[in-house]
């Protein structure tokens, strides 16, 4: 969630922009991390039940009094396997990749992720780091600050407002020194008799 949904539902800005950062921290790590660690959990089973059969494969390839129909075959399946022993690998790589992104563009504070995710280019030449990100990514979301920024949250900090009379802001001088109320707003005028309670006496 981001500060602004946490702001609607009542809480002040300062309360709000923690919840946002943790919030986006829990996304970074947590989510990502665990449907990551589904899919490695899955590829490893599956690596391991093809290795299996295609020792069984092999093993029955080289046996003596087998008809050549089934050596056939079973090349044929050995083929078949390993082009989806390879489809899964490349899905199972977009996915690292899809997840590094949106982890990389969440922590740089994309206001909208699926728009910003356009704007990268050449992810379908995207190489992955030994730290599970992705080579380049972070130069291009920096430049895409500068050239886009509005894309982007920036990290504000309110200036503090100041309630009662300012110098130089309420105070309208005339020639002589003295205060001339006359050419003071209503807020202005209310500031200046608050801070000067002597006035009139």
């Amino acid at each position: 969630m981001r500060k602004e949904d946490f702001i609607t539902l009542g809480m002040d800005e300062e309360l709000a922009g923690k919840c946002e950062k943790a919030s986006a921290e829990e996304l970074k790590n947590y989510v990502p991390y665990e449907r990551f660690k589904e899919l490695v959990d899955e590829k490893n089973k599956l690596k391991t039940d093809i290795a299996d059969r295609d020792k069984q494969f092999e093993t029955l390839k080289n046996s003596t009094g087998d008809v050549e129909a089934m050596k056939e075959q079973i090349a044929s399946l050995q083929a078949e396997n390993k082009a989806k022993d390879e489809a899964h690998a490349t899905e199972i790589k977009q996915m690292k990749i899809n997840s590094a992104l949106e982890s990389a563009l969440i922590s740089s504070k994309a206001k909208n992720v699926t728009a910003v995710k356009a704007l990268i280019k050449d992810l379908d030449k995207a190489e992955l780091q030994d730290d599970g990100s992705i080579k380049g990514l972070y130069e291009q979301i920096k430049e895409l600050k500068k050239s886009d920024g509005y894309l982007f949250e920036e990290n504000t900090v309110a200036k503090p407002s100041f309630k009662g009379f300012q110098p130089g802001v309420a105070k309208k001088e005339t020639g002589s020194g003295r205060v001339d109320m006359s050419k003071m707003s209503y807020e202005e005028l209310a500031n200046y008799i608050e801070n000067n309670p002597d006035i009139g006496n």
